[in-house]
């Protein structure tokens, strides 16, 4: 995609977002209205690509898609590059796309997401598909969508405070059994922060099951529960009933290279998803009305 078509879909969303104001929650302090169908379009792109785990021809569409996108939306993208292993011992290169806005402001927060899908489908009810690539419409495109419909948002009314969208590369490539080969892309951004400190950070991921239950993630609630708290303070306030005070379960996800590094962050997922790491996490398992919500939380911290 071209600057010229990005800025062209910029417009296109901007309006998009006006005509869909009604359908949205709106925020308890003032933050503007989140388009869920805006995301789920977003979701729906995504998964036009097929599966898109690194190295495949899918993966690298993805990421020029992505990179055009939000060059049409916030005041910087960089793309942050960098060599990994595969399962099979090749090397492919990874991107972790960044998108920033409000340059000027010192204080910032970080909401991220994983881009990349799993390479096998290994939890599929028939083993003749096990070996299959997932098309991971939840797990993956869920969350990217998400904060895509919040750039859109922030590019038609800045924040107060500094955002960075991450957008993590190899998050599910790992074979299991460890998780040394999981959430690779998180862990080399948290490696090279360097003076980088954002007061806090949020990991959406598999938050667009239509049937959305959220519960606490125990290692965000055991590390930042202040984090925890202003998340679920802010759902309070737009009325997103899908977060519940319920513990869930613990999660390695790229949260956890984060809070290593020292920045205090939670993740918000709901894992019980019957369609995980299989060829059925498809757009049709997915609902509007579930990027909604949590797009209206992540709105609400913005703004």
């Amino acid at each position: 995609m071209t600057l010229r078509d990005a800025v062209l879909r910029r417009g296109a969303a901007i309006a998009l977002l006006a005509v869909l104001a009604g359908a949205g929650v709106t925020g308890g302090c003032g933050s503007p209205t989140y388009s869920g169908e805006l995301a789920f379009s977003f979701l729906e792109k995504q998964c036009e690509f097929g599966p898109r785990p690194p190295g495949s021809d899918a993966h690298e569409a993805m990421r020029e898609w992505l990179v055009g996108v939000l060059q049409g939306y916030a005041d910087e993208v960089s793309v942050q590059r960098f060599t990994a292993l595969d399962t099979e011992g090749n090397e492919v290169v990874l991107s972790n796309v960044i998108a920033s806005f409000r340059m000027d402001a010192r204080e910032r927060v970080l909401f991220g997401a994983h881009w990349d899908t799993r390479w096998i489908a290994e939890r599929d009810p028939d083993e003749s598909n096990r070996a299959t690539p997932i098309l991971g419409a939840n797990d993956g495109a869920s969350g990217v969508a998400v904060l895509l419909g919040l750039a859109a948002m922030m590019s038609d009314r800045k924040p107060d405070v500094g955002v960075d969208l991450v957008f993590f590369d190899g998050e599910d490539g790992g074979k299991g059994g460890g998780f040394d080969d999981f959430c690779v892309g998180s862990t080399y951004f948290a490696s090279r922060m360097g003076d980088y400190a954002p007061v806090y950070a949020v990991v959406v991921d598999m938050i667009g099951d239509s049937d959305l239950t959220i519960p606490v993630e125990p290692n965000s609630m055991s590390a930042c529960p202040s984090v925890v708290r202003r998340i679920w303070e802010a759902a309070e306030r737009v009325g997103a009933t899908s977060f519940t005070e319920e513990s869930g379960t613990a999660m390695f996800d790229d949260h956890v290279p984060l809070i290593r590094a020292g920045v205090p962050a939670a993740l918000i997922i709901d894992f019980d998803y019957t369609y995980w790491h299989t060829i059925e996490d498809t757009p049709d398992k997915c609902s509007p009305e579930s990027l909604r919500e949590v797009g209206a939380v992540l709105a609400e911290l913005v703004y």
